[in-house]
């Protein structure tokens, strides 16, 4: 199978993003917490991003069972609403698309390498042509274009940005079947969206932990990567709703830029500052080790803290016997768009909204999770221990 593939440079945050309308950023005060006119408690205001609705369909979707296989949950669905795709059915073999709005962290890594797997596994499809937008909205407006004219049986789309990207997206489903994932756009003509159940639950599944493992007026830092972006601002949404109801002090909300230096920095200045910290909230685990680390350099116990199934963090929870959990973004989700991509083209249905799985790894599940021999920035719900050339095309031995 041909592949065209164009690799993202450099790095940057991890950032993935639901299909809101709204736009902000919090404003930081100077002692680190976000900016309130009046506020009790440091959290501050909270996020123009914040839907109430979505918020309560997000929590509630924690505990549906959902439909589909049980060991295939990339192919599962929690409260599928099925659309009519007939009128794509054509023929194979077939040309998918993919536009990337990068390659630049290691997710996104996994998650790549987990998606040409995944087409590799399926006969029927002749070519798979990607362009890597490296980051940038304007190149991924261009590389849209530029797909739709190689004669593309279908196209899969992981936006850069939401707002941005929606009249490429929008010109594109007028001429081809569109599956986006991953991240949103603010268009409803995409066949299917396909995402995690999403921001608020991983937001609520970390905080919910701090505040039964955090002992009234402990003191919690929360560390974000950006603001401005929607699933980060809906994972803080929904841990400032949970810290906000608890009788724990948040401390200090703090951006990181995903740098493990910054984060180790951050923390260090905040044991300094209060003398011990009791609880580490985190909108993202790639940088979990290093605060981490930051508490073992001051010669200070762990508190409580959230990471994400990122291995290193993994490793470190049972070697350090930490007390966390690990709320997920599954990368299996990039297996799921190429199944769309098919099952639109052979026209069956599929779910307009696609919310797939979001385990949450807890002390009872860690040893399912942490995989031997596969690298520190392998992360675990990959999906992709059945794919043709795994464990050594995802790094591991």
């Amino acid at each position: 199978m041909p592949l065209t593939h164009r690799r993202a440079l450099g790095a940057a945050a991890f950032a993935v993003l639901l299909p809101l309308t709204a736009c902000s950023s919090d404003k930081i005060g100077t002692d680190g917490a976000s900016a309130s006119s009046g506020a009790t408690k440091r959290t501050g205001d909270q996020s123009k991003f914040f839907v109430q609705e979505d918020y309560d369909a997000q929590l509630a979707m924690r505990t549906k069972t959902p439909t589909g296989p049980a060991d295939k949950p990339w192919e599962q669905a929690i409260d599928p609403r099925p659309v009519d795709t007939s009128t794509y059915k054509k023929a194979g073999p077939y040309h998918l698309c993919f536009s990337n709005a990068a390659t630049n962290n290691p997710w996104r890594q996994v998650g790549w390498k987990s998606m040409q797997a995944e087409a590799k596994s399926h006969p029927e499809i002749a070519e798979l042509t990607v362009l890597d937008a490296e980051g940038k909205d304007d190149k991924q407006i261009s590389d849209i274009a530029e797909l739709q004219a190689k004669g593309c049986d279908a196209l899969i789309v992981s936006p850069n940005t939401t707002a941005t990207l929606t009249p490429a997206v929008k010109a594109a489903c007028g001429r081809i079947p569109v599956v986006v994932f991953d991240r949103g756009v603010q268009t409803d003509c995409p066949v299917t969206f396909i995402k995690p159940i999403g921001g608020y639950a991983f937001g609520a599944a970390g905080a919910e932990f701090l505040t039964q493992k955090v002992k009234p007026g402990g003191k919690v830092l929360a560390l974000r990567i950006l603001p401005g972006v929607d699933v980060l601002e809906t994972r803080w949404s929904a841990a400032k709703v949970a810290f906000d109801k608890s009788k724990v002090d948040v401390v200090g909300v703090e951006f990181t830029d995903g740098d493990a230096a910054k984060t180790k920095s951050i923390v260090s200045n905040y044991i300094q500052r209060y003398g011990r910290i009791d609880g580490v909230w985190m909108d993202a685990g790639a940088t979990a080790v290093a605060a981490v680390e930051a508490f073992e350099d001051a010669g200070q116990p762990v508190p409580p803290i959230n990471g994400e199934d990122q291995q290193d963090f993994l490793q470190k929870w049972k070697d350090a016997k930490l007390t966390a959990v690990a709320p997920t973004y599954p990368t299996y989700q990039w297996r799921t768009p190429v199944i769309a991509a098919l099952k639109i083209l052979n026209g069956e249905t599929v779910p307009k909204v696609w919310n797939l799985p979001q385990p949450t790894i807890t002390q009872d599940s860690l040893a399912t999770y942490l995989k031997p021999g596969m690298p520190p920035l392998h992360y675990a719900l990959c999906g992709c221990e059945t794919l043709p050339g795994y464990p050594q095309a995802w790094g591991g031995k």
